[in-house]
């Protein structure tokens, strides 16, 4: 198999399993196995705490969800459930119908009680075994076994989101046995312990460095609207840490490995030069970004954000750090975001409206170089993003650029 260099996000689900292409074999007796390096290794596979891209890449393999959402389209479509939920007039009340026929890796059934007992937890969390709530489920307050193959949801208050929840990893549905399970045992050490009713299972690992994913032979349940049915493709992923992006980019040049996540853009145009392909994806969510606490003292004032804003140079730090793969944001939202609507003018570079701006909110210029107000210094803390790319690089050009303003 050809190397694969992924530059942003790389979902094993984008290769394997229901969602997946065709590949050739590439180990003995004509075996399918995807060696795959992650810069980082998963830290939980708790469904609600899996945002971080290698707990998703594991936790997207091994289980399914109610919903699938077309990564194309956006278009919520039937997985688990044989339809789109009904919804009542003021969308407190979710009613789905279930397949019957779904089981988990360990032979358990997937029932309606399964799927309330998943949601249950996800909804509320459990204090006493330190696990949360998930960020994406609000207002929850049960679900409701209406027969074998129905099961009801209900909220608080109106929770317009929560179709679109059920289709995300973060709501992967597992066995009555893992939900028993404390954070600790979500944790690395127990990965084969896992229980859910996706394409693959965790049949390997060592703890902090490899897990090993093995097709299920029985899988049968992708979502309808799928082209391929069945069976994964792949036999097995071979899922490694691989810290050090030099290892990373020399096992892929070398044959070592088939895909890698995380390359930065500068080495981007070498690994293309070896014929490599490089495969990019921008969210379909929120952007990239630093986001103002609107309470804190120093930004209540409009203007200073705005000025803020205006004080960065961003087509510049997209020229510098790095390539055609990255587009520049027009929004808040991704342009391909439920939601979008490209704000024009908001984000524009420009140094004299930023120190007007400032003037007027009286941060006027000391004689050190930077802006005072009240015997204040205008300084502001930004936290490094680690595992987006390029983080560190980015902060420091605009810590630069705003230095230019005097904050």
């Amino acid at each position: 198999m050809s190397g694969v260099v992924a530059a942003t996000v790389a979902s094993l689900a984008l290769l394997a399993g229901c969602t997946a292409s065709p590949a050739e074999g590439n180990g003995e007796g004509g075996h399918n196995n995807l060696t795959y390096l992650e810069p980082g290794f998963f830290a939980t596979l708790y469904p609600p705490s899996a945002g971080f891209y290698p707990n998703g890449a594991v936790v997207n393999n091994i289980t399914d969800r109610l919903l699938y959402q077309d990564p194309e389209t956006l278009e919520l479509k039937p997985w688990i459930a044989t339809e789109l939920p009904e919804i009542n007039e003021d969308a407190t009340q979710f009613t789905f119908t279930i397949r019957t026929d779904v089981t988990y890796s360990d032979g358990t059934p997937m029932t309606a009680e399964n799927i309330v007992k998943n949601f249950d937890l996800y909804g509320k969390g459990d204090p006493d075994r330190r696990l949360t709530t998930s960020e994406q489920i609000t207002s929850y307050d049960r679900g409701e076994v209406i027969d074998d193959n129905t099961i009801r949801f209900h909220f608080n208050e109106p929770a317009p989101g929560f179709a679109q929840a059920t289709s995300s990893f973060n709501a992967g549905l597992y066995s009555d046995a893992t939900l028993d399970f404390t954070t600790e045992d979500f944790a690395p050490g127990n990965a084969v312990n896992i229980i859910g009713s996706g394409p693959f299972v965790i049949t390997d690992e060592i703890l902090g460095t490899n897990l090993t994913l093995t097709a299920r032979e029985d899988y049968d349940w992708a979502p309808p609207s799928r082209e391929h049915q069945g069976p994964a493709k792949l036999d097995s992923i071979d899922y490694v840490l691989a810290a050090e992006e030099s290892v990373r980019t020399g096992a892929l040049v070398s044959g070592q490995a088939d895909m890698a996540r995380q390359i930065e853009a500068p080495v981007e145009a070498h690994l293309q030069n070896q014929g490599l392909n490089i495969v990019w994806n921008s969210t379909s969510g929120v952007n990239n970004g630093y986001f103002f606490r609107f309470k804190h003292p120093l930004l209540q004032d409009i203007r200073v954000r705005q000025a803020l804003i205006h004080g960065v140079d961003r087509e510049t730090i997209m020229d510098v750090l790095f390539s055609p793969s990255y587009k520049l944001a027009t929004s808040s939202l991704a342009s391909n975001a439920l939601g979008y609507k490209e704000q024009e003018g908001a984000y524009d570079y420009d140094q004299d409206e930023a120190q007007r701006l400032l003037d007027e909110a009286g941060w006027v210029m000391g004689p050190d170089g930077w802006r005072e107000k009240d015997g204040e210094i205008l300084e502001l803390t930004f936290n490094e993003a680690v595992p987006q790319p390029r983080s560190r690089e980015v902060t420091t050009m605009v810590q630069d650029q705003l230095s230019a303003i005097g904050v």
